[in-house]
């Protein structure tokens, strides 16, 4: 039998073990991360790079803020001439808070999502910049993740995506009108996180997060309370929350190309009354905006909801009133 100091180290960090011991799962998820997660590309990964128009970043600013922001390009501004990195040739956006955060030796975390095949991938690594028109991210974890949650959306391009958006950012310390209009309308946004591990090293993430529109409730305070749904229990994102409780929202308006970006800190629930009532909700996470980012026309692409769009994963969750429906019918009963 070999004992515990001799083991190798587990493929997750406190944060996500925490998480996966709460959920009664870390026994069966030691073997799946040592097969799943990955320090190299898999053929079929830098193939589906390689056709996508845009890459959502998790970046890290000097100050230690997270931020999710998108790069787009033809496809083929995507590239990896090894299984070991990625090549993303894209200018720099100064505009773009995000931006501090992808120097040369930054850690940062990439999420790929097709939008007609539903198709994502994920990766994080260290970038390697030589100039403003791009950097390599060197891969050190690489893994697939599944295709539930993500709404189908058809694209266009409006200009040259090397042309940058004449329009003027806009930065604020609460949510604006506009900005609450976006974030209650949204059935998708990506969020950034990441964990200084035990081995000293940064894990940034950023992650897809879908549902029905509106799945996302701003709070009487502007806090922002999202229901956590079931999942592949790797609790990547969730899991750096534990250790490190700062996030990096990114809400895109389809039609306008516009980016709202948000930052602050987190709160995980793991035991809520609205966890009972919102269905597949099996945990929540709230968000308190520090800093808020609006940049219109931010991106060079416009995305149409597919026809029957949804994703079947999102129609079969709950929904804010809903929740609240069924909060006050059990008050109700519970004062009969």
């Amino acid at each position: 039998m070999v004992d515990d100091f001799e083991r190798p180290a587990s493929p997750w960090h406190q944060g996500e073990l925490e998480l996966q011991r709460a959920a009664g799962v870390a026994a069966q998820m030691d073997p799946i991360g040592r097969r799943v997660l990955r320090p190299f590309l898999l053929d079929q990964h830098r193939e589906f790079y390689s056709l996508l128009p845009s890459i959502v970043i998790g970046a890290v600013d000097p100050e230690g803020t997270p931020w999710a922001t998108i790069r787009a390009g033809a496809p083929g501004f995507l590239h990896s001439p090894d299984s070991l990195t990625l090549d993303v040739n894209a200018r720099r956006e100064p505009a773009d808070p995000a931006e501090r955060g992808m120097e040369d030796g930054d850690a940062v975390g990439l999420v790929g999502v097709d939008l007609v095949t539903r198709r994502r991938n994920r990766l994080n690594g260290t970038i390697s910049r030589s100039s403003d028109e791009g950097f390599t991210v060197g891969v050190e974890q690489s893994f697939g993740n599944c295709p539930r949650y993500i709404q189908n959306r058809n694209l266009s391009w409006v200009r040259d995506p090397a042309s940058p958006s004449p329009a003027t950012t806009v930065v604020s310390d609460r949510l604006d009108d506009g900005a609450r209009r976006i974030i209650a309308a949204a059935d998708t946004f990506f969020v950034a996180s990441y964990a200084d591990r035990e081995d000293a090293e940064r894990q940034v993430d950023v992650s897809h997060r879908g549902g029905k529109a509106g799945f996302v409730r701003i709070d009487a305070d502007g806090s922002l309370t999202v229901p956590d749904f079931d999942g592949n229990r790797f609790f990547n994102t969730l899991g750096n929350f534990i250790v490190n409780p700062r996030a990096g929202l990114l809400f895109v308006d389809h039609e306008t190309g516009g980016m709202l970006q948000v930052t602050g800190k987190v709160e995980v629930i793991l035991d809520s009354p609205d966890i009972a009532v919102f269905e597949r909700a099996e945990r929540l996470w709230r968000v308190m905006p520090e800093k808020i980012v609006w940049r219109p026309d931010a991106l060079p692409l416009r995305w149409t909801f597919a026809q029957g769009g949804f994703s079947p994963s999102s129609l079969a969750t709950g929904s804010w009133p809903e929740a609240d429906r069924r909060l006050r019918a059990a008050d109700a009963q519970g004062q009969g």
